[in-house]
């Protein structure tokens, strides 16, 4: 993917942001005594191993999930939804403005949650990173690529595919890979059009398709 400064600066404030929030209570790992995790706990480490293998929109979508699990506490639907909302704004996210929505419910629904402030944060930090990635994208020199990237990045994806097809654009692996993750891209004999290489993270590869072309 293009990297550009303004982008890489706003990335840059996601990271120092990230520091700042409290320590996830509800992400509890196995030690040495055995203990027993409730279904929430194991729920956010199954996200947690999601992400450090490469899944980040699987993981996105199992914090989905929990969203709507009418068990959860007032203050683990706010911790659920931080958590996207570091994913969603987080460089294999894609969608920053998902990213602000998540933070905006956090402190317009859950305002005594102890999550509040991290978001209060957090959400200063997606909303320059929209505004750069938005400036970006609005500028003469900026290149087709450059501006699906930044498509891209900000959830646009439908207006991002849009150019990809128009101008026959190649992304890179981690962007088709989250294309793939999401939903646009799939395998089958059954598919027609162009096909894009993948290579998860764990070496498995594939052969790509856009999932809505030849069914």
């Amino acid at each position: 993917m293009i990297r550009l400064s303004l982008a890489a600066a706003a990335s840059a404030l996601v990271l120092a942001a990230c520091t700042s929030a409290p320590a996830p209570s509800g992400t509890a790992t196995s030690t040495s005594t055995a203990v027993a995790l409730s279904p929430y706990d194991l729920a956010m480490q199954t996200v947690e191993e999601l992400v450090t293998a490469g899944n980040t929109q699987t993981a996105i979508d199992r914090l989905t999930q929990l969203t709507g699990d009418p068990s959860l506490t007032p203050d683990q639907v706010a911790e659920v939804l931080y958590r996207r909302g570091e994913l969603r704004l987080s460089e294999s996210g894609y969608d920053t403005m998902g990213a602000i929505e998540d933070f905006e419910e956090i402190l317009a629904d859950y305002p005594d949650s102890e999550w509040n402030t991290a978001a209060t944060s957090m959400l200063d930090t997606a909303r320059g990173k929209a505004t750069s990635l938005n400036a970006l994208l609005s500028q003469p020199e900026t290149t087709t690529m450059q501006k699906f990237n930044i498509l891209m990045e900000l959830g646009r994806h439908d207006d991002a595919i849009d150019m990809m097809l128009a101008n026959n654009l190649s992304p890179d692996n981690a962007t088709l890979l989250a294309m793939y993750q999401i939903g646009y891209l799939c395998e089958g004999d059954d598919l027609t059009g162009r096909v894009y290489d993948v290579t998860e993270p764990d070496g498995t590869f594939h052969e790509l398709r856009f999932c809505d072309f030849g069914k």
